[in-house]
This record gives C-alpha cells, structure tokens and sequence, in this order.
C-alpha cells in the first residue's frame, strides 16, 4: 500500500493529468502578425487591448519561435510537432501543388481526438486543399475557412457544394469549365466549396461567429478548436464596423483580430469553462506590411522578425497571471504539450517538439527543453540561450532574408548576443568563436539527420475531369 501511494504522489508531482483536469484548447494563429504590431510588445498605432488583456491574465512568450518564416512550412511545424522539412513539405503551397500533408502523420487534431476531444478547425489551412490533406481527414471533426492563402485562387478541381453561393456574377458552369482569379478564393465547409469567390471583408467576423458555435454546441465534452485566421495576410480586408477606424488598413485588420480575441475569450467566460481552457495565441510568422520591430527583418527572413512572433498563453488557475517567459520555446512545442495536459498518447512516429509545460505553468527555475533550436528555413539559423547564429556571410541570404545594412560584417558566418542586441544588429562571431563552433555543429548535425530520416507528403487526388490548377 505505501508502494502504491508513493506512486500516485510521483504522478501528481509530475504532472500528471485526471480527465477532470484536462483543458479545452483554443489555437488561434494569426497570419502574417509581426512581434511589433501588438500592444503587450509596444505597438502604438493599432489598439490590441483584448490582447492586452489575455497578457494580463497569462503569459506572454518573448522567445517564441515558429517552424518557417512563410505559411504552410509553419503550419507543418505547429500541427505535427516536426519541423517541416522532416516531412518534406513545401515553405508555402499553391492552388496548383501537387502534393501536401502525409495523412499517416499526426496533428494535434489526432492527437486530441484519440483522447475523446472533439475538434474543429475554423480559417485557413493550407496543408493540402484536396483529399487526402483536408483538415477533416488530419483529424477534425468540422472545417469552415479557405484551403490557402488569400491572394490565391481558386483550383477547379475542388468540390463544389450543390447550393454553392457564387458572386461577381459567375456561374457554376465558369467555374468547372476552369475559372481562375488572382486573389479570390474558395470558403469551404468541409470538402465542399460553398462560397466563391469567397467575401473576405467578413472572413474574420464569419471565423469568429462559427468558432462561438463550436464552443457552445461542445456542451461537457473537452474540445480543440484551431482557428487561423485569414487576416492580416494581403490583401487585407475588414468588416465595416472596422473599416477606416484608424487611417491604415493593416491597422484596422490588426484591431478587428483583436476584436476577435475578446470575443472568444467572452464565449469562453460566458459558457463557464475558463479555468478549464487553455487558449494559446501567436502568429505564423512575421510582418509582412505591420511591423516586426524591434526584430530585425519581416516576412520570409530567418533572422528573428521573421520567426519570432508575438505570443500568449492563458489558462486561468494554472498559468500565472502577468508572468512573462524569457525561455525559448517553439510552435513545436505545441503538440508535445497540449497531449501531455489532455492525458493522450504521442505520435509514435518522430518528431522534434519538447513538452514546455514547466514553462507555461511557472515552475520555479524552468529552462527551455532546446539546448539549440535549429531551423533549415531559407539559409538557416540556430537560436541557443541568447545566442543567435547564422551560418552565412551578412548580406548574403538570399531574397527577402535581411534587411540592407550599411557596413555590413565580414566574417563569414553571424552570431548575435539577442538580450543585449534584441535587434541583431552587431555580429560578435569574431570575439566569441568557440560559440560558432558549438553552434555551427548544432546546425550541421540538424541538417544530416533530418535529410536522413525525412518522411514523404501525399500526393493530391484530383478528379481526371478536372482543369488545370495552374497560375492564372
């Protein structure tokens, strides 16, 4: 019996979880929402006080990194816990890929659903825009959103439902016979396109009203609810209730996200499940028309603007309110964690995210589970500790990787000291090159053992009567 109970203590003090004590998990995933654009990191233009709040009432991550500075290859990371060339996927898919996520790897959704959550994903989900890559066959139970991007189009081998409402005058007939368009894409419910060209000037209202009803009509059984939001990915588009309120679009779009953080959170208050709700906020990479700043570059850039992205967790009762971590933690992280707080197995196949629960709760002297969190994105870059390295001449990483400087270094690799210098502005490689040395290891024995062991994508099914998807 003392063995017995001195057993039952070892779980409860490692965490472990009852189903009483399993949270709701809300996801939401903003696009294109740089570190600077909110208010709880200095943003002075738009308003965010709803996210300012949930800072309040959490935790805000200053060291949180995503899995690719572009879409799909972030999205990848964040739903499977691996890092997205592990699985051989695109940085950013299109209308006219043909391949996208493997339905034998396992998201969060599986992960979820296994241990008796119902789940839904409500936004953009660009990992694969025709079976077997639909959100509803990786493991949700509902999908309402668009399959990509925004400034896409359409693929006239989707699906489209029998009472699809078409806009801009075209007709069911347009659309098989191969109709495409530069930046109107298809809302879908399901596998269905039920609306095209789809209205994006109330996607963010239309996202938030469906993600209320999930969480309503969930009544007492634990849920999942993903919810990645079209806006602020170009071209950007508000309701009218934002349009015009602070003299830039980027702005208005950033508020109305905003508005839809707190209406969440109220839904979430309303249905009395706060302290049993885990909702986790951030974006998949960085600006690309905000701001990233104080982080040097935007978008596309593996330099932090691009990849650390602004941050929150809250869970009332379980994570400390107003308390900030400094560790470095990451999107794949998320998988890894959220099984660990719902009781549910881990995909038996391998991935690369660590549990970051001893961060989120607090725990007094927690450290980030990564010795080095290495990244391939682009040219590449390893983040450990305060370090941040980058294995290529400054100047030289190619499109979109850095901003202009004048007097650029000319060593051959950079290394930035991110606490003094959080805009990475003076390479230190020279002084301290026993930290290049650990750190270039770190990156070389990253990049052997993901192109070793790397997994395929599904090819995509498309109906042989299909048109062409490509480019229009």
């Amino acid at each position: 019996m003392r063995m017995l109970l001195s057993m039952i203590l070892l779980l409860a003090t490692a965490g472990a979880t009852t189903a009483a004590d399993r949270p709701n998990v809300i996801l939401i995933f903003i696009d294109d929402m740089g570190y600077g654009d909110v208010g709880f990191n200095g943003a002075t233009g738009p308003k965010t006080p709803n996210l300012d709040r949930m800072a309040t009432e959490g935790m805000r991550f200053n060291d949180f990194y995503v899995g690719c500075a572009v879409c799909s290859g972030s999205r990848t990371a964040l739903m499977t816990g691996a890092h997205y060339q592990r699985l051989s996927m695109n940085a950013v898919l299109f209308p006219n890929s043909q391949a996208g996520l493997h339905p034998e790897e396992v998201t969060i959704a599986e992960v979820l659903k296994q241990a008796g959550y119902k789940t839904a994903c409500v936004g953009k989900w660009h990992l694969g825009h025709l079976p077997p890559c639909l959100p509803t066959m990786q493991g949700f139970d509902s999908y309402y959103g668009i399959p990509y991007s925004n400034d896409m189009w359409i693929d006239p081998a989707n699906k489209l439902a029998d009472d699809i409402l078409l806009r801009e005058g075209l007709t069911r007939e347009q659309l098989q016979a191969g109709h495409k368009h530069r930046n109107w894409v298809p809302l879908m419910r399901g596998d269905e396109v039920i609306e095209y060209p789809a209205d994006q000037t109330t996607l963010t209202k239309r996202y938030t009203e469906e993600a209320i009803r999930f969480i309503n009509e969930s009544g007492d059984q634990p849920f999942f609810l993903y919810l990645p939001h079209t806006m602020v990915h170009l071209p950007l588009a508000v309701s009218k209730e934002f349009e015009g309120r602070t003299g830039k679009l980027i702005w208005d779009a950033i508020e109305e996200v905003d508005w839809s953080v707190g209406e969440i959170l109220k839904a979430v208050q309303e249905a009395g499940i706060d302290e049993q709700t885990l909702v986790i906020f951030t974006s998949d990479n960085g600006a690309a028309v905000g701001s990233s700043l104080p982080l040097r570059a935007k978008k596309g850039s593996v330099y932090d603007g691009g990849i650390r992205e602004p941050t929150l967790m809250r869970w009332p009762g379980k994570i400390p309110a107003g308390s900030v971590c400094t560790e470095v933690a990451a999107s794949i992280d998320v998988l890894p964690t959220v099984a660990r707080l719902a009781g549910a197995k881990l995909p038996e196949r391998k991935i690369d995210g660590l549990d970051i629960w001893p961060l989120m709760s607090g725990e007094k002297g927690a450290k980030s589970p990564h010795e080095t969190y290495v990244l391939m994105h682009g040219p590449g870059t390893v983040r450990s500790g305060k370090w941040k390295f980058y294995p290529w001449r400054e100047g030289e990483g190619g499109r979109r990787r850095g901003q202009t400087v004048e007097n650029a270094s000319k060593e051959p690799v950079q290394l930035y000291d991110t606490v003094a210098d959080i805009s990475e502005t003076t390479n230190l490689a020279a002084e301290y090159p026993d930290v290049v040395k650990q750190l270039q290891q770190a990156y070389d024995t990253h990049v052997a053992e993901i192109q070793a062991n790397r997994r395929p994508t599904a090819p995509l099914i498309r109906p042989k009567s299909a048109t062409t998807s490509e480019r229009p």
